[in-house]
């Protein structure tokens, strides 16, 4: 005689304490994430001050949004921002990781120096720095950040210094997990320093390297608490038809400071460029780690 499925299904203990324990954490993400997310999306085609009274006007916040000077400002300065701390952040991080691989004395508290940093809150880190451009590189009798350039090079330089060290413990993670075989035999093989790092250590560390890459680039993007404290998206310039561009400001503070903004009926614009700027890192984020994954070598 066949068992009922059902009984069968219930009658395996893994199975019977399953939903149990997934439950709560459904419920927690649709509540936390997919509810906010889909109000979200409906807001942005509103106009509102507040979510009770929240009007229908169609995509008019996006054509705002998208023809708004000071966004497309702070788009291209992100995106320029997220390419060069990208790259320096993950080459420096390698580039400490290997170095405290190969054996030196007191690489254990070199790990610990480089890594505190990223313990430090952003705000914080941005007043910290804000203090030491102020008082080391004031140039004119104002702040060095009230030059567009280097407002960019102290982003930068803030960025370099909470995340190597973060970085680093990814990479020597991954740089730990080179079969130790494989670099035998490339030394049997009489292969020097530069061809082994090059042929068989990073192959083998992609996967720290497709880790690495992703969070540089999402982070780069949304970058918003360290902006705000050190520059605060100055300095201004006001262009002839009267719309203000924040020439160091980048696109999270940009969508924070329509929202707050003195325009009552900006909410609705801020929450368009808002769901924009979901897609713009959703979709970075996943073609990076698509890019990245086909080039990761099987052990």
């Amino acid at each position: 005689m066949k068992r009922n499925p059902l009984q069968q299904f219930w009658k395996n203990p893994t199975r019977r304490w399953f939903w149990l324990f997934l439950g709560p954490v459904v419920a927690a993400f649709i509540i936390g994430f997919v509810w906010p997310f889909a109000q979200g999306i409906w807001l942005s085609l509103c106009k509102f001050k507040t979510i009770s009274n929240a009007t229908f006007i169609g995509f008019g916040n996006y054509a705002k949004a998208l023809s708004d000077p000071s966004f497309t400002h702070a788009f291209w300065y992100t995106a320029l921002f997220a390419i060069v701390s990208l790259v320096l952040i993950n080459v420096l991080a390698f580039a400490v990781a290997y170095a405290l691989t190969q054996g030196i004395k007191g690489s254990n508290l070199f790990r610990t120096v480089f890594f505190m940093p990223n313990l430090i809150g952003g705000i914080v880190l941005g007043y910290i720095w804000s203090m030491i451009f102020d008082g080391f590189l004031s140039m004119y009798g104002t702040s060095i950040l009230m030059k567009t350039e280097y407002g960019f090079w102290g982003l930068i330089i803030l960025m370099l210094w909470q995340q190597i060290g973060y970085m680093m413990i990814i990479y020597i993670a991954g740089l730990q997990a080179v079969p130790e075989d494989m670099m035998e035999a490339a030394k049997i093989d009489g292969a020097g320093k530069w061809t082994t790092l090059f042929k068989v250590t990073i192959p083998n560390v992609m996967p720290s390297i497709t880790i690495c890459t992703f969070l540089s680039l999402t982070n780069g993007f949304k970058l918003f608490d360290q902006n705000m404290a050190l520059t605060a998206g100055q300095p201004f310039i006001i262009q002839a038809d009267g719309t203000v561009i924040k020439t160091t400001e980048m696109l999270a503070l940009n969508i924070y400071n329509t929202f707050y903004g003195s325009n009552s009926a900006s909410q609705g614009v801020a929450q368009a460029k808002a769901v924009l700027f979901f897609i713009l890192v959703a979709g970075l984020g996943l073609a990076q780690l698509a890019y990245t994954r086909k080039r990761e070598v099987q052990q």
